[in-house]
């Protein structure tokens, strides 16, 4: 009993740890949290005498869950290769929001693109990668994991990184279009420059039941006067406050540099769990 105590207690205490980490290994809460329970399953039933490391034995136990995760799900694809394949499972903020710990994980992604960039990389490289760069797990540690020499690791992290810096910068260029689009409408509407707004509109665009480029131009003209430019969950847009909340939310889809629709969200509950940065000329000020 008091072994059995011991190990609950521990595994308690680097449960959090845990837990983000198999998150950034599988891109899935519910996922992460399955993988968390296989693992106190499988330690709850080891011989724990020789364990000199719990937060090491752990970490390798939730590891190999994952690794064996992973490799199922790559297996299901290329079973079902024939078929046309799934949307890959990119979205940071799924149904059933993720807490705390799974927030403050994600902060220091690039968002979508890695998880996408993730989705493609081979299972031993995803956990190479995630280990060392994210949860500073020696290489050693690592190729004992996935059966291979720390030299091996070492490789796979390293070209897993690549790939990642890769997504990180198109990313960072592609947010960087984007803000001077967002930009540039907002001036236009606000100083009601139809020409102007007719250029960085596509000719199908559509806002709400509002559609072609000529219609809405002319929706827009003249208004958005107190719309500011943001990053809403990261991503740029525009939002508008009254009394220092957010009351209204603009999200753009650009295409080729045009913008081809843009969306409206009132609703009070969604926009009270959007991750606001405003963006005014010379600096930055978070919500």
């Amino acid at each position: 009993m008091a072994e059995q105590d011991w190990l609950s207690e521990r595994f308690a205490e680097h449960q959090g740890r845990l837990r983000a980490m198999a998150y950034r290994m599988l891109g899935s809460p519910g996922e992460a949290e399955d993988a968390v329970q296989e693992a106190w399953l499988r330690v709850s039933r080891a011989d724990t005498d020789q364990v000199e490391n719990p937060a090491g034995w752990l970490t390798t136990v939730v590891a190999r869950v994952c690794l064996n995760m992973l490799q199922a799900r790559r297996a299901q694809r290329e079973e079902s290769a024939g078929a046309l394949p799934p949307e890959p499972d990119v979205d940071v903020h799924p149904t059933g929001r993720a807490g705390p710990e799974d927030e403050a994980l994600l902060s220091d992604s690039v968002g979508v693109a890695l998880m996408v960039v993730l989705e493609t990389l081979t299972p031993a490289e995803r956990l190479a990668f995630v280990l060392h760069d994210v949860f500073a797990v020696p290489f050693g540690e690592i190729g004992a994991v996935i059966d291979r020499s720390p030299a091996a690791a070492r490789q796979l992290a390293s070209r897993a990184r690549r790939r990642v810096q890769g997504a990180a910068d198109a990313s960072d260029a592609a947010r960087s279009a984007k803000r001077e689009i967002v930009a540039a409408f907002l001036a236009a509407s606000r100083n009601g420059d139809f020409a102007a707004l007719l250029e960085l509109l596509d000719p199908d665009a559509a806002v709400g039941e509002v559609r072609g480029g000529q219609a809405v131009a002319a929706f827009f003209a003249g208004r958005a006067q107190a719309a500011r430019l943001a990053l809403v969950d990261g991503v740029p847009g525009a939002v508008w406050t009254h009394r220092g909340r957010p009351k209204a939310v603009f999200t753009f889809t650009v295409d080729d540099r045009k913008i081809t629709r843009i969306t409206i969200d009132t609703d009070p509950d969604r926009l009270g769990d959007l991750d606001v940065v405003f963006l005014p000329a010379g600096g930055r000020e978070r919500r």
